[in-house]
């Protein structure tokens, strides 16, 4: 039985990963910005509750609590994040800050706020969220992009860094599932966001699927976790034949780009 912290749980892929983990006997600290919704998660799970702000403090009050009631904690889940969209030029940088406070500085804090812990107890989990935005890169998706290959290229980092200590890292890059993401997407481009509505209303791959292959790549202590399969295959073609993939981004962005500039 692990230790579980899950950031963003109170809705979406976060709630999805909080009951996973609690159904398999981990105990799991629910934690969202909105308390309430943390609180109505984790009463229907068994579980703990709080209330998180991952731009803030709230940080340091969380691992005291672990610290208090747990002793520690084993498996930290860097969930929480909001989506933005768009032509480059017409983000503002109020956005840009946005999407950079939750995406890479929430997980950032997060990372930091834990690792001495993990490192005292000579062993730890970081699972950070990230999509396979941070690989394909698409066009229109600028802050979005450039947020999630943080995440990517952070955990790529700790992976080395942290490995001598006892601590595994695993980073996760799903495609478009259902989710509630669009209800906080920041976008100038109208067609952005109907595009976005449009992808996820058509997705098959729901938020407890890709829960449940979260977990299991957990338990498999795999560093990158694919939850589509086409992402798998998206990724695998993006490194053999770039080629190929630049072709078939390049189509995707004329036929999309039309829209946009309306």
């Amino acid at each position: 039985m692990s230790r579980v912290l899950v950031t963003g749980a109170g809705s979406g892929l976060g709630a999805a990963l909080a009951r996973g983990f609690a159904a398999r006997g981990d105990q799991v600290l629910v934690t969202d910005v909105d308390g309430d919704a943390a609180k109505a998660v984790a009463d229907g799970i068994g579980a703990e509750h709080r209330a998180l702000d991952v731009t803030t403090d709230d940080w340091a009050a969380a691992r005291e609590w672990c610290a208090e009631h747990w002793g520690g904690l084993d498996v930290l889940v860097n969930n929480a994040g909001v989506g933005s969209g768009g032509r480059m030029e017409r983000i503002p940088l109020a956005d840009w800050d946005w999407i950079w406070d939750i995406n890479v500085r929430g997980v950032v804090r997060g990372c930091a706020e834990f690792i001495p812990v993990f490192k005292e107890a000579g062993a730890g989990h970081l699972v950070n969220i990230a999509s396979l935005a941070a690989i394909m890169n698409l066009p229109g998706m600028a802050s979005y992009n450039v947020t999630k290959a943080g995440v990517l290229a952070l955990s790529e980092t700790l992976r080395h860094e942290l490995r001598p200590y006892g601590i595994t890292t695993t980073v996760v890059c799903p495609g478009f599932f259902q989710t509630n993401l669009n209800d906080r997407l920041r976008t100038p481009d109208p067609a952005a966001l109907r595009l976005s509505r449009k992808l996820m209303a058509s997705a098959t791959v729901t938020a407890d699927d890709v829960a449940a292959r979260v977990i299991a790549g957990v338990a498999a202590r795999r560093f990158l976790v694919h939850t589509h399969r086409d992402g798998r295959r998206a990724h695998l073609l993006k490194r053999l034949l770039p080629g190929v993939v630049d072709r078939q981004v390049a189509k995707y962005w004329a036929r999309i780009r039309p829209a946009m500039e309306k």
